[in-house]
């Protein structure tokens, strides 16, 4: 078997001392959070196109990652071992799809996403740096089986932009239930205890611009209460 290939990251281009000088001046809970939490130190993952960030989302959604790494290693080898490009993907037979292991609903889901990055509802790399988050989301939702939630992070996570909010995710929000609420002591914490939607969005009101930061805080929370 081939060796992983290395991972590169890179840095956020935003200015990361400002922003959590501004988040700890806006909140003081913040601001402890983010004192015993320690440094930010997010590195942005490799900058595949859209196309290719979305399709390895599909591909990890709903399944353990050693499960999706292997899917995702099938369907590259079915390619000659290079990262399938949509038009590719459109020409495909069903039987190499599902041979890498793929479901129905996933398989419907890539060629979707093939279809519409060749008609450019996806954008390319270059026109997605220019564009806006929420021009982002509506554009990349459009896609079947690709929600706000997988959107965002790939804002945060490949994009790194700084003012993201996902209020959907588990961990943002346990992390708020820690950071802000009064969580339970003696018992789990279970979904009926998170926080409501409305309530995080007016306390993020005062990180903005740099909610993304705040909202990787969150999940350092959900770290320092399982250690």
């Amino acid at each position: 078997m081939p060796a992983a290939p290395k991972i590169n990251r890179r840095s956020v281009a935003y200015d990361v001392p400002a922003a959590l000088a501004h988040l700890a001046a806006a909140d003081a809970k913040l601001a402890r959070l983010i004192e015993q939490a320690g440094p930010f130190t997010l590195k942005l993952k490799h900058q595949h196109s859209p196309f290719e960030a979305l399709l390895e989302s599909i591909i990890y959604q709903q399944i353990h990652g050693k499960a999706a790494a292997a899917i995702l290693r099938r369907l590259i080898e079915a390619f000659g071992d290079v990262h399938p490009q949509p038009r590719q993907i459109i020409a495909a037979p069903d039987h190499v799809l599902r041979g890498a292991g793929l479901s129905g609903a996933k398989a419907l889901a890539i060629r979707d996403l093939a279809a519409k990055t060749l008609d450019g509802t996806v954008p390319t790399l270059a026109q997605i740096r220019r564009l806006p988050d929420d021009e982002i989301i509506t554009r990349l939702t459009a896609v079947r089986g690709i929600g706000p939630w997988t959107v965002e992070m790939l804002l945060i996570f490949r994009l790194g932009r700084p003012d993201v909010f996902p209020v959907t995710d588990y961990g943002v929000r346990k992390g708020f239930l820690l950071t802000f609420g009064r969580p339970p002591k003696t018992r789990p914490i279970t979904p009926a205890m998170l926080p409501k939607t409305d309530a995080m969005l007016r306390r993020a009101k005062k990180w903005q611009p740099y909610r993304s930061v705040a909202s990787w805080y969150l999940w350092r929370a959900c770290d320092l209460a399982r250690t």
